[in-house]
């Protein structure tokens, strides 16, 4: 029949029939789905409407036969979606579930330096008054800029790069941020390795770190119970040994110019980092948010059986008790370095900067609630760290007692803590073995997640950015941690230390709280606090409070631009024990550093050159959401429309010129 014509019922019931009768013929297409174009002698062509869903389906299912007749039920099915955003592109992943977010992000967030970094802070800054900067500066600062980057990853559902399409000529930070996780990961899965390193070797009768009697040893090994007096400073313990000359082999290396080739060992326990972190991360969140549930929990099940079994042993009380002792006057030290060290802690133990925490909230849905998430979730950060020196400290009183030496002659943080301290104070413990390989399970699994963060913000960031790497992600995962575990072997060579020591110091330094400061301003100041708090209500129905739009435009802001000046006035140049860097390696120090911060600039640059128009117009492109290029053509730049009377205002308040003008000066200004 003509496709044009009317559909009568007679017909349609003839034809229906007849398209029966073809199907008993062959029963397997009894359950068969036949599209609307099949069947187009059939059905009269309808006129599309504002609300048409798609491309449908004809399900013609046979019900019976009676006197000859074939009766038959149809049913116009839609077929399956293919879950699409507005724009037309497929639709984000999202978590499997909602712990599988917070686990992630809390993994990330907690990590070896709320083992090795806090309690040692806590105790050399006055103890409990330590947590008085510490609070202050989470509460006006941590906390504001944590909830910032989940609420801006949540709602533009992209990596650290994609999401400023809010403001593009601010993407280079996203570049920034992508960078300094790459290098963090040169040197931070080494770490992941000596804790597997550990592992391995506690897996015998006596643990290698007890004695001075290996191969490894130098004449210059003696016990604690040996090396108290002053004469023996020169001495070093069976512990510290095993690391250094053990693990790391840094007596065959003269110094970073003298690096020699990558051992075995360290490499063979690397190469198991780099085959977890990529089963973890190939398939994306779905993999990953499952990984969590085990490495973001164990250390807390670790965390209390050491606390459980470090309270029992002598002179552990003493050290929670000087861990705790509350001197006030630290807090007025002229130096002001309390405030500093609480300031910087806060800026490197929540994880902002690294591009992670708006990676993972991208992955959410768009209703959740991360307000909540932000606060859960920095508040645990903070409470695992406090309650992680309550182990430390407890381990640290032990060590101190048994040797009969001052507390602050044991008490140290980074990498001397975990991997000397608490190795030969385990080892005095009957069953030390087994305690070592819980303790060691402990750090790897720290380690893990906190890799996998800084892992899948470089991966989210790039693959948003191109988008033809969607198609490709177990691809391009495997390049990645490839061309980590590459760089990786410089820092597992002989003089691998001193490399480390190296991207360890500038890798992410002062960089990242640029990063951090770049973003903040554009978020606060370009895209704007009303309309930032605009997105938030859309999202979770309910708009941030005063407190917090004053943080993010005003506080945050000034805090991070006060640590990126004291970070430039305080530096010093790195060291390792009495070893000091050349000065190329500073300056190839350097150069990593500034190689990450002058993406913002370059992108600046290179967006207001290929942008259309004249300098004006490419500016206000440059500065307008991608969604509203269209109020530029219509001259509307909303960022920049400010009263006047508020531009001088501000300004002779800052000058002080307005309070010295007389009255009618001020009121004909």
């Amino acid at each position: 029949q003509d496709s044009s014509a009317a559909l009568t019922p007679s017909c349609f019931f003839y034809n229906c029939r007849h398209f029966a009768r073809e199907r008993l013929r062959h029963p397997s297409m009894l359950t068969e789905r036949v599209p609307v174009g099949l069947m187009s002698s059939v059905v009269a062509p309808e006129k599309p409407t504002s609300n048409t869903m798609g491309p449908k389906e004809v399900e013609l299912i046979l019900v019976k036969e009676q006197n000859g007749v074939q009766f038959t039920s149809t049913t116009l099915v839609a077929p399956t979606p293919t879950q699409t955003n507005p724009s037309g592109e497929e639709e984000r992943e999202t978590w499997g579930k909602k712990i599988d977010f917070l686990l992630s992000v809390i993994g990330f967030a907690v990590d070896l330096a709320n083992v090795w970094r806090f309690p040692y802070l806590c105790y050399k800054n006055g103890g409990g008054a330590f947590l008085v900067p510490y609070l202050f500066f989470m509460v006006i600062a941590g906390m504001p800029l944590f909830y910032m980057e989940l609420a801006l990853g949540q709602y533009n559902r992209e990596g650290a790069a994609g999401v400023w399409k809010i403001c593009p000529i601010f993407k280079g930070v996203g570049f920034t941020v992508i960078l300094i996780s790459l290098y963090v990961g040169f040197y931070y899965n080494v770490i992941i390795s000596w804790a597997l390193f550990y592992l391995f070797s506690s897996f015998t009768g006596e643990l290698p770190w007890v004695h001075c009697n290996n191969t490894w040893n130098s004449p210059n090994c003696s016990d604690w119970a040996d090396n108290s007096s002053v004469s023996d400073i020169y001495k070093a313990t069976p512990a510290q040994e095993y690391f250094e000359r053990g693990v790391l082999h840094i007596q065959d290396s003269n110094g970073i110019d003298d690096l020699g080739r990558p051992r075995w060992q360290l490499t063979s326990c690397l190469a198991v980092v780099i085959v977890l972190l990529y089963f973890s991360l190939w398939k994306g969140v779905k993999t990953s948010g499952k990984v969590v549930w085990i490495t973001a929990t164990m250390p807390y099940v670790v965390l209390t059986v050491l606390l459980l079994r470090g309270v029992t042993l002598p002179g552990a009380i003493d050290g929670i008790k000087a861990y705790l002792s509350v001197d006030f006057l630290r807090l007025c030290d002229a130096k002001v370095s309390v405030w500093i060290e609480a300031a910087t802690q806060i800026c490197f133990s929540l994880g902002v900067g690294f591009g992670v925490l708006i990676a993972f909230s991208s992955y959410n849905k768009f209703s959740n609630n991360c307000y909540r998430d932000a606060i859960i979730t920095s508040s645990i950060n903070s409470l695992t760290s406090f309650f992680s020196g309550f182990v430390v400290f407890s381990f640290l009183g032990y060590m101190s007692h048994k040797h009969n030496v001052a507390l602050d002659k044991v008490a140290r943080d980074g990498a001397g803590l975990v991997f000397v301290i608490y190795p030969e104070a385990i080892a005095t413990l009957p069953g030390s073995s087994v305690w070592a390989v819980i303790f060691f399970i402990m750090l790897l699994t720290l380690g893990i997640d906190s890799a996998m963060g800084g892992m899948e913000s470089v991966i989210t960031g790039l693959i948003d950015e191109f988008k033809c790497l969607h198609k490709h992600r177990e691809l391009f995962t495997l390049f990645i941690v490839v061309a980590t575990f590459l760089i990786s072997l410089f820092c597992v060579t002989n003089g691998g230390m001193y490399v480390f020591t190296l991207l360890d110091h500038f890798a992410a330094g002062t960089s990242i709280l640029f990063g951090v400061l770049i973003e903040a301003i554009g978020i606060a100041w370009f895209y704007g606090v009303d309309r930032f708090s605009d997105d938030i209500e859309e999202m979770i129905g309910q708009r941030p409070g005063r407190y917090w739009r004053l943080c993010w435009k005003f506080v945050s802001p000034c805090f991070l631009l006060f640590m990126v000046v004291v970070s430039f006035a305080t530096f010093n140049p790195p060291n390792y024990g009495s070893y000091m860097f050349p000065p190329w390696a500073n300056m190839v120090g350097w150069c990593l550093a500034i190689s990450s911060m002058t993406m913002v600039p370059l992108y600046a640059i290179y967006k207001l050159c290929t942008l259309p128009g004249k300098f004006c117009d490419r500016l206000a492109y440059a500065i307008t959401p991608e969604t509203e290029h269209h109020l530029v053509d219509n001259g509307e730049v909303r960022q920049f429309t400010v009263s006047p009377n508020f531009f001088f205002f501000f300004l002779f308040c800052i000058t002080g010129w307005w309070s010295e003008k007389s009255e009618r000066e001020r009121e004909r200004v």
